[in-house]
């Protein structure tokens, strides 16, 4: 009977190459998830796929040691994960993505002059940048013709606005 033997080492992955069936090394996949992972993030500007890229990039060079396959993916997963977990918010503060702010929401926190008396269970009117809007109190005072007030926030059509005082002022 004739046994069928393998030669393990003839085989074998190396552990710097991804395929068996071709000499691949693991860096080049590194470069090539770089640039994927930044086309990806050029493309939908979302700030999630940068960080992956900015990983990918660093196991570059940590490719050069010899580091087992397995090791530098976890690697890999490792600095992605904190990057995302860590700087994407302080990113997306940073640069204000998903925040996009129309001319209505600009007027919120400015200052306003009333031009008709918003009185407790009335609307009055306050106009600011040339335009008359509807307003209301936030908490039900009335403020007089001629105040000034802040804008706290917008309903559909209407101010919610604050009399502005010394100490706000």
């Amino acid at each position: 009977m004739q046994v069928l033997t393998i030669d393990p080492l003839k085989y074998s992955i190396q552990s710097d190459m991804l395929f068996s069936f071709g000499v691949v090394p693991v860096r080049w996949i590194w470069v090539a998830l770089v640039i994927i992972f930044a086309l990806i993030e050029i493309f939908t500007l979302g700030l999630t796929t940068v960080w992956f890229a900015i990983a990918a990039l660093v196991m570059v060079f940590l490719s050069f040691i010899q580091i087992p396959l397995t090791g530098q993916i976890l690697i890999f997963l490792a600095i992605s994960g904190a990057l995302l977990f860590f700087t994407r918010p302080l990113a997306v503060k940073k640069f204000k993505i998903g925040q996009e702010k129309t001319n209505v929401d600009s007027l919120i926190g400015k200052h306003a002059l009333v031009i008709k008396t918003i009185g407790e269970f009335e609307r009055g009117e306050a106009k600011i940048n040339g335009q008359i809007w509807s307003a209301h109190s936030e908490d039900n005072t009335v403020i007089t013709e001629g105040s000034k007030c802040e804008i706290l926030r917008i309903e559909g059509v209407q101010l919610i606005v604050r009399k502005l005082t010394e100490e706000n002022l």
